[in-house]
C-alpha cells in the first residue's frame, strides 16, 4: 500500500510505500527530503494541495506575525514537528499573507491549530500550547 505525500520542496505528488515512511523518503521530482522535521509554510495554493492530495494528516498553525502568542508557540511548534514526522506534516499559515484562506476556515483568533486529514478537518484548537501538549492533541484527534 502507498501514502500520498506532497513535497515541501516543489509541492510534487509523491507515492511512498506506507512501511517506508520512515526510511527519510526523497521526492521522485525535486530530490530533497520529504520530512524535513521542521513546519512547512504554505500559501493558499500549496495548502489546498496538501490538503486534498496528501494521505499525511496536516497540521496546520494559523499565526500572524504582529501575534506575540503565536511568536511564542513558534518555537513549541518546530519541536512538535520534529517529533510527529512523518506521520502528520505540520505546516504554518500567515493570515496576513492569506486572509481568504483565514476566513474560509472562519479562523476567529490566532494562534489557532486545525487538524485536516483526507482534506476534512478533524480536530481544532485555539490558544498556544507547548510542545508536549501539541503532540498529544494530536494524537489525541487521530484516534
Amino acid at each position: 500500500m502507498s501514502t500520498h505525500v506532497i513535497c515541501p520542496h516543489c509541492d510534487a505528488v509523491n507515492r511512498v510505500p506506507s512501511d517506508r515512511l520512515d526510511d527519510a523518503p526523497d521526492c521522485g521530482k525535486c530530490h530533497r527530503a520529504l520530512f524535513t522535521g521542521h513546519p512547512v509554510p504554505l500559501s493558499a495554493a500549496a495548502f489546498d494541495r496538501h490538503l486534498e492530495r496528501s494521505d499525511v494528516p496536516l497540521l496546520v498553525d494559523f499565526w500572524a506575525p504582529w501575534c506575540g502568542p503565536c511568536r511564542m508557540m513558534a518555537p513549541a511548534f518546530e519541536q512538535a514537528a520534529a517529533q510527529l514526522e512523518p506521520y502528520v506534516r505540520l505546516a504554518k499559515v500567515n493570515t496576513e499573507e492569506a486572509q481568504a484562506l483565514a476566513a474560509r476556515y472562519a479562523i476567529r483568533s490566532i494562534p489557532t491549530l486545525a487538524l485536516f486529514h483526507r482534506g476534512r478537518e478533524i480536530g481544532r484548537q485555539a490558544g498556544a500550547m507547548g510542545a508536549e501538549d501539541i503532540v498529544r492533541w494530536t494524537r489525541a484527534q487521530l484516534r
